[in-house]
């Protein structure tokens, strides 16, 4: 009994304060409440007089019908407003429900309240209500239906519906099939004596260019000029995108000459286009003809500018686009920073780029992970890792959550630096984070490439048995063929590297070290090439007693040229080569009797402060002695003398 009169109670206050608390019961009150409310919704006028009720707004209503969870509530909701004294529903709190009733696809009940509304409220319902219902058929996929809507206009008396009307139908269509689109604009708009105006044209060229239909597009546009349609900026811009889209930037500029005025968005589509083309002049040219046309880049158009600039090395003027957009009152973000910071990174400026951060916060724009991870990956690059970690501290400090992305760049750096312990201790770190490394190998990996690095094969053993607890598959298949190779059976364990390749799992280095030096052994080199590459492009260098494994293999089947442009390649990627490379090559040549090669080579082996074994200066002394080339065997003596 208690309850019951707590609920009348609760009704008895809505009812008296229907401005502040009738609109929000969905937001104030519990589902059973609100079934309370219904329920005791009929005893209203044993309270109070018609005369003492403060009425809700029908906005209010609208936005109630329009917060409720199902079909059933909306309808419910609508009915109990229809009994508050003196509240009568409108077109507005009926478009509410119709718009609520599509968007849970009650199609049905939408006809029927459709129906109901000229004996309800003495009025047919509207052209926004028939949008509404159009938008409802729309989302729902349901073509057919969309056009079907014009019969409906039909029931009601209403002769020929609104352009506003055809022209939303014309737009659903659009996005549909052009080709529908088409028909429905000669048969039912044209049919019915309708006259398109800027916006259905404007409809219909979006079409024809979101299918790359461009000829149609310009027939179309004749067809605009030839009936005295005056043709906005926007169809011009919407041709223009789609001539860019196919590489047409050229015409798109040829284009631009026959506009009277242009729009911010002209401007926008050129630059864009012009640096997806890599042609950078254009785009600063373009670029100009916006600032002197009063209007200012998107920061879309200005990051991709100024990312061409950084990949030029003309990180200056990036700065000096930056800030006249700037001083013209043109929006930046962040992502536009980041962009300027890569190329300062990029172009070994670093510290500079690190001066550049402290402007960005006084100009207002914060810093994010992304800005803190593109330095930390400056400073590793540049071997300063030293600085990468106050970057990487000063996140903390400043609240910059480190990402995935943070810890990876640093395990990696400090590990291609052979700096495995510190790598190590950034590894931990990223397992006490909540985050930890996201069910990513990358990390592990990286681990794995400097132990590699610093050829401690028994310590990789260990780490790929650690790897089993959170990667079982990877490690269990990456000890497979570590197993298989060192046991000569290099075709399993390509077998078993492809199913690793195939289930998403990115093999480590000492995987591929192990497979090259199993089909270098065999004499299949042009397999261990083609997986020295993927290694490489994997960010994983071989050491030199990987490729070495190459450059005998190639040696041995008297394939010395191929050797020698391997070593080339080699020291171009950056690799380390040992005095093993050069003494292979120097034997090779010696057997070839190839007296002005060996020099070649010796030369560029002295160059590289790699210091000759005995076994190398005995080669050279005794093919010196033995040479068939007099004046070469003079330039080598020198060398030895």
């Amino acid at each position: 009994m208690s309850n019951i009169y707590s609920g009348s109670k609760l009704v008895c206050s809505l009812i008296w304060n229907p401005m502040s608390n009738i609109f929000k019961v969905s937001k104030l009150l519990t589902r059973r409440i609100y079934e309370r409310i219904l329920l005791f919704s009929n005893i209203q006028s044993r309270f109070i007089s018609a005369t003492s009720v403060l009425v809700p707004t029908h906005q209010q209503i609208a936005d109630l019908i329009l917060e409720q969870k199902s079909a059933n509530e909306a309808l419910q909701t609508f009915k109990w407003a229809s009994k508050i004294p003196s509240f009568t529903h409108t077109a507005s709190t009926y478009r509410a429900l119709v718009q609520k009733l599509c968007i849970l696809r009650q199609f049905e009940i939408v006809e029927q309240l459709l129906e109901e509304m000229p004996k309800k409220i003495g009025s047919f319902p509207d052209d926004d209500i028939f949008i509404t219902v159009v938008r409802g058929f729309a989302r729902a996929r349901m073509i057919r239906e969309v056009i079907r809507v014009l019969d409906m206009v039909s029931k009601f008396g209403k002769a020929v519906p609104s352009l506003k009307l055809f022209n939303t139908i014309l737009d659903v269509l659009v996005k549909e099939d052009i080709d529908i689109a088409r028909e429905f604009y000669r048969k039912k708009m044209m049919g019915s004596g309708v006259k398109g105006d800027d916006y259905t044209y404007g409809i219909l060229m979006k079409g024809f260019c979101l299918t790359n239909r461009i000829c149609d597009g310009f027939k179309l546009l004749q067809v605009m000029k030839n009936h005295g349609v005056k043709v906005n900026v926007v169809v011009y811009n919407t041709l223009i995108h789609a001539l860019c889209k196919n590489g047409k930037v050229g015409r798109a500029r040829s284009f631009m000459n026959e506009m009277e005025i242009f729009s911010d968005v002209t401007f926008n589509i050129m630059i864009s286009a012009y640096c997806n083309e890599s042609n950078l002049v254009q785009a600063l040219v373009m670029m100009e003809k916006c600032f002197r046309n009063g209007f200012v880049p998107d920061v879309i158009a200005l990051t991709k500018t100024i990312e061409l600039l950084c990949n030029a090395g003309r990180i200056s003027e990036a700065v000096e686009v930056l800030e006249r957009v700037e001083a013209k009152g043109g929006t930046h973000d962040v992502v536009v920073y980041n962009t300027l910071l890569k190329g300062f990174v990029k172009a070994g400026k670093v510290r500079a780029g690190c001066g550049f951060l402290k402007e960005m916060e006084m100009r207002g724009c914060l810093p994010n992970t992304g800005t803190y991870n593109v330095l930390i990956e400056g400073f590793c690059e540049s071997r300063m890792f030293e600085s990468a970690l106050d970057m990487f501290h000063e996140m903390k400090r400043v609240g910059v959550l480190w990402n995935f992305v943070t810890f990876e760049t640093l395990i990696h750096g400090f590990c291609s630096d052979g700096k495995i312990r510190d790598g190590l201790k950034i590894f931990e770190l990223m397992h006490e984070d909540k985050r930890g490394c996201g069910g990513r190998t990358a990390p592990y990996n990286s681990i794995l490439y400097g132990l590699y690095k610093d050829n401690r094969l028994d310590k990789v053993l260990e780490f790929l048995n650690y790897m089993r607890n959170s990667f079982p598959r990877a490690s269990t298949r990456s000890l497979m063929i570590l197993q298989s190779s060192e046991e000569g059976d290099v075709d399993v364990a390509k077998q078993i590297l492809d199913k690793m390749k195939e289930c998403g799992d990115v093999p480590s280095a000492p995987i591929y070290a192990s497979l090259i030096q199993g089909y270098c052994k065999k004499g299949c080199m042009k397999e261990a090439v083609e997986l020295m590459n993927d290694m490489i492009a994997l960010d994983f260098f071989p050491v030199a007693s990987t490729f070495n494994g190459l450059i005998r293999g190639f040696c041995q089947q008297g394939k010395v040229g191929i050797a020698v442009r391997l070593i080339e390649d080699m020291k171009i990627r950056g690799c380390l080569l040992d005095s093993e490379s050069y003494e292979l090559i120097i034997d090779a040549f010696c057997n070839q009797g190839e007296l002005q090669q060996i020099l070649v080579v010796f030369m560029q082996m002295v160059e590289s402060s790699i210091a000759p074994t005995y076994s190398t200066w005995n080669s050279l002394v005794l093919i010196s002695l033995n040479g068939k080339n007099r004046l070469s065997e003079h330039k080598l003596l020198t060398v030895l003398a």
